[in-house]
């Protein structure tokens, strides 16, 4: 469901994909080839939802804030997890239920790992990995790097079939 709210229409580029089961409400901007999968709720009330290209918000998350937030390209929101922060670089794979609070900013190249809580004011830098209650910074290793870099893809391919079949 796509809806209206103070003025302001969610602008979603042609080519992504939004599910009909999902809500997004507002001033909200979904960029190129991104994808809104069932139960997601994207709600652009109290300030300003940017997401860019090739971004995939999966099932049951939820994106809000009281401050504006922007999300890169080629991020991976996974199931459940709850984005109430203000930034999210490019290349990241957050993970299923994942908590990431008020002012904390996500660099690029990272992974938040299933489960983790990124505490209210945490700067991540790029390459990092972040696990844990509350999350530790660690260093993301090559392996990892090459997880972050190959993820969206697969998503891409599921999005414009999505489309296709008329969801």
């Amino acid at each position: 469901m796509i809806r209206s709210f103070g003025g302001k229409t969610p602008r979603i580029a042609e080519s992504a994909y939004i599910s009909e089961a999902a809500y997004v409400i507002g001033d909200v901007e979904i960029g190129e080839g991104s994808g809104v999968f069932p139960g997601a709720v994207i709600r652009g009330d109290f300030a300003s939802i940017r997401i860019g290209n090739n971004t995939m918000v999966e099932d049951n998350s939820v994106i809000h804030s009281g401050v504006p937030v922007e999300i890169g390209d080629n991020v991976t929101i996974g199931h459940s997890v709850v984005v109430h922060c203000v930034r999210i670089g490019d290349n990241n794979l957050i993970g299923n239920n994942a908590t990431l609070l008020d002012n904390a900013e996500i660099g690029s190249h990272c992974i938040i790992a299933a489960g983790c809580l990124v505490s209210q004011g945490t700067k991540v830098p790029d390459y990092s990995m972040v696990v844990g209650i509350p999350g530790k910074i660690r260093d993301i290793g090559d392996r990892m790097k090459r997880r972050v870099q190959d993820g969206p893809s697969a998503y891409s391919e599921l999005v414009k079939r999505y489309k296709q079949e008329g969801f």
